[in-house]
């Protein structure tokens, strides 16, 4: 039990650096990113490749894998961030489609279905093999902290509020002299980097990556995570990715009591689960668990008292 239970912690800690990179993207400046595994998957091969094909620590595979999401990130951004919501919505699915093919078709560099083994993990050597799982644990929180503390203090700074301009109406800004472009690009291309260190972490956390581990599921459930937690609330993105994980993981208990159905389709009724769980959040909180609060509220009274 404690060792399902480190598990699930480890995951939940990948889903929060996610999760967190996504509401830059989406709870501060609007854009609609479903390209979410394009990017998750993109650091987690650039990392496995650094490390096991050219013999890399893992220290320099996360940074490569950052880079790596960074120059995806931007490609994106410069191709499609003067579309409008949907449009970018659909040439970001389309990019994690083409990255997913790419991981399945180029046996070569990714080798394909067969899956790729990475040897390299963020471990002490002399631990034991549980020592081990919570070492990777610690790692993962460390990082899942310091993305978090970042971003937290981002969406604190004028940058922040210009983003957050943005995604209420760009024209403000924009007559305010602020480059909408520059800014959104800017927070696609810091999301997509995030995006990728947390590939990087899951890779070197379970050793084997296949094209499957980066579909459409994977980002539903980090949409989930920012819609239940709360979009533009960074400690809501922490909570929404931890409820949306153990629901997740939780549902794994009703196998037993479901003889009548197969593996396949128990896997399929979890999805349900979740999707009915977003549905009634949708319907009767819409604002997510931590609903975004104005970040200058004693200004704000401080003016309504001077008027």
């Amino acid at each position: 039990m404690e060792s399902y239970l480190v598990a699930i912690l480890t995951v939940a800690g990948i889903y929060t650096i996610l999760a967190l990179a996504l509401n830059l993207q989406f709870g501060l400046t609007g854009l609609i990113n479903f390209g979410v595994v394009g990017f998750y998957g993109l650091g987690a091969y650039a990392s496995g490749i650094a490390t096991e094909t050219f013999h890399m620590p893992f220290v320099a595979g996360l940074a490569i894998a950052m880079i790596v999401g960074s120059i995806g990130g931007a490609f994106v951004a410069l191709l499609s961030l003067r579309l409008s919501g949907d449009f970018l919505a659909i040439v970001t699915l389309g990019f994690a489609e083409t990255i997913r093919l790419v991981f399945n078709n180029e046996d070569w560099l990714t080798r394909g279905p067969a899956g790729f083994s990475i040897l390299t993990r963020p471990v002490i050597a002399g631990l034991s093999r549980q020592g081990n799982a919570w070492f990777v644990l610690g790692v993962i929180s460390v990082a899942a902290v310091i993305v978090f503390l970042l971003m937290w203090r981002l969406a604190r700074t004028p940058y922040g509020r210009v983003l957050r301009a943005i995604r209420e109406d760009d024209l403000v800004p924009s007559t305010l002299g602020k480059n909408i472009f520059v800014y959104r690009l800017q927070a696609f291309v810091l999301g997509s980097a995030i995006m990728a260190g947390a590939g990087s972490l899951y890779a070197h956390y379970v050793q084997t990556i296949t094209p499957d581990n980066f579909t459409t599921p994977v980002a539903i459930l980090v949409w989930m995570s920012v819609i239940v937690g709360g979009a533009g609330n960074m400690i809501g993105s922490v909570l929404g990715a931890l409820a949306v994980v153990f629901i997740y993981e939780g549902t794994r208990f009703i196998g037993p009591w479901l003889t009548m159905l197969d593996a396949e389709q128990i896997s399929a009724l979890r999805f349900i689960i979740i999707g009915i769980a977003l549905i009634l959040m949708i319907r009767f909180r819409p604002e997510g668990l931590l609903p975004e609060t104005s970040q200058r509220p004693a200004e704000a009274a401080s003016r309504t008292t001077t008027s």
